[in-house]
């Protein structure tokens, strides 16, 4: 049971040379983790109350932002009571919430947080088949969601993404990094370390942006027990498609997260000077949930001075032929769980070391990538079909199996396309102002917003030519 058809060496020249998505099955068959499921998980937190994101099942042209989503606390005992359609739910926390509109979804939990008084459950995270030894659940994040849970299409600026599923299946939608002027990127809602799509990916709205049409979606149903490679700046829109289901990753640094950090602090430093420049009072929450607050000009130019600093720093000890230093593995797996959420698990930005793990991986060569050993153990996640204007799926099955297509006709899941707009508030649902297409308060048709010039001034194009100009600048 215990034999991989990888070895972990193998695995890792795999994770860190494939610039593609890809699944990997029968790695994982002796992880205790595979027996988290909400009943299991639930009794070891025995009573302890985590935060739920809930949105709506009905979607409009909008994405669903976090920003227009509500939150509450229960335990995982509630959550699965509610999900299972239990009377109990009546007076619970979900009471406002019925389950046929709503999902539910506690997504980005740092194990190390909701178990840091059971530290032995970090264990049952074995990265290190993968290739990344003292690798675990400590630098893993858990993700419980209901049918219909998503996150709107975005893309990560550090690492490469390995993904677990544990319990239920959900459903990757997958766009290549050369497919980002198509997919309108944003940086409203604000968070550093993603960027996000102004496309409703599940009912895209193509008057409005028409170049999505060029976009190619690979498309994978990913089931339990497999672990899915999202390379790095791969976007992705995830969504839970069975009644309930359970999610652990773990964000792997690579050497390029050093100049991505520096033009993340470009960004921050940009959207909080001009968005903090606004009047309050105009409704604009622009500010991410996971963002606690708009951090001051002083630390954001602090951070990127840091930012700046561990960049030529790598670059001096590539020159040179060593690998970037840092004082220990433990500290760079730390600062990948910085990822998201900086704030949350108490880093600041001013005093967050910037130094990732090694910055010496070769660029991999294109006969190199010919030996990836693609297999029933290791399945591509192809393209699928230009000829519809409505996404179809491809589906790994749970065997590790060949590809099936799925019907091309039907919309992501079970989620149903509808043209009527509601957001919520913390307490229960209540119907929304008029907005525009973006999410924004009603403007005039031809008055530029403040979110329009940032779209063009914090565009990932613009902000990396920034980048490059400031380095030089400095190395100068």
């Amino acid at each position: 049971e215990d034999v991989k058809p990888f070895t972990p060496e193998k695995t890792k020249e795999i994770v860190m040379s494939l610039q593609q998505p890809a699944v990997f099955c029968n790695m994982v068959g002796n992880w205790p983790a595979l027996h988290w499921n909400v009943k299991y998980l639930s009794a070891v937190l025995e009573g302890r109350t985590i935060q739920f994101r809930l949105g709506l099942k009905t979607m409009d042209l909008v994405p669903q932002f976090e920003t227009s989503c509500s939150y509450v606390e229960a335990t995982l005992e509630e959550f699965l009571a509610w999900s299972c359609g239990q009377p109990s739910c009546l007076s619970g926390p979900f009471s406002c919430y019925d389950y046929s509109k709503y999902w539910a979804y506690a997504d980005y939990k740092y194990i190390a947080r909701i178990f840091e008084d059971k530290p032995e459950l970090f264990q049952d995270v074995r990265w290190s088949d993968f290739g990344f030894p003292g690798r675990s659940g400590k630098e893993s994040t858990l993700w419980i969601g209901s049918e219909g849970a998503n996150t709107p299409c975005h893309l990560d600026s550090y690492g490469c993404n390995l993904v677990l599923q544990v319990q239920g299946r959900k459903r990757w939608h997958l766009f290549p990094p050369g497919d980002t002027s198509f997919l309108y990127p944003t940086r409203i809602p604000y968070e550093e370390s993603s960027i996000f799509s102004k496309v409703n990916i599940a009912n895209p709205d193509l008057k409005r942006f028409p170049e999505f049409r060029n976009s190619t979606a690979h498309v994978v149903t990913l089931s339990p027990g497999q672990v899915l490679l999202v390379p790095r700046h791969w976007w992705h829109y995830v969504e839970s498609i069975d009644p309930v289901t359970v999610s652990i990753n773990s964000w792997i640094e690579l050497d390029a997260d050093h100049e991505a950090r520096v033009e993340e602090a470009i960004t921050r430093m940009l959207v909080c000077a001009i968005k903090s420049a606004e009047n309050p009072s105009d409704g604009d929450l622009w500010l991410n949930p996971t963002e606690v607050e708009a951090t001051s000009h002083e630390i954001n130019l602090q951070y990127l001075n840091k930012a700046v600093s561990a960049y030529l720093k790598c670059q001096e000890t590539s020159v040179s032929g060593q690998a970037c230093s840092s004082s220990t593995g433990a500290k760079q797996r730390t600062n990948a769980s910085c990822k998201r959420k900086r704030r949350e698990v108490g880093c600041e930005p001013e005093s967050c070391t910037l130094v990732t793990q090694e910055c010496d991986f070769p660029t991999p060569k294109a006969e190199e990538l010919q030996t990836i050993p693609f297999g029933p153990h290791l399945i591509q996640v192809l393209p699928q079909s230009h000829k519809t204007s409505v996404v179809g799926a491809v589906a790994v099955e749970s065997d590790g199996g060949d590809l099936l297509h799925e019907n091309e006709g039907e919309h992501f899941g079970k989620l149903q396309c509808k043209r009527k707009r509601l957001l919520m508030s913390n307490d229960c649902e209540t119907a929304a102002d008029q907005m525009d297409s973006d999410g924004s308060p009603c403007t005039s048709q031809t008055a530029l917003s403040t979110n329009d010039l940032l779209d063009c001034l914090v565009n990932p194009r613009v902000i990396s030519l920034v980048a490059q100009l400031l380095l030089e600048r400095m190395r100068v």
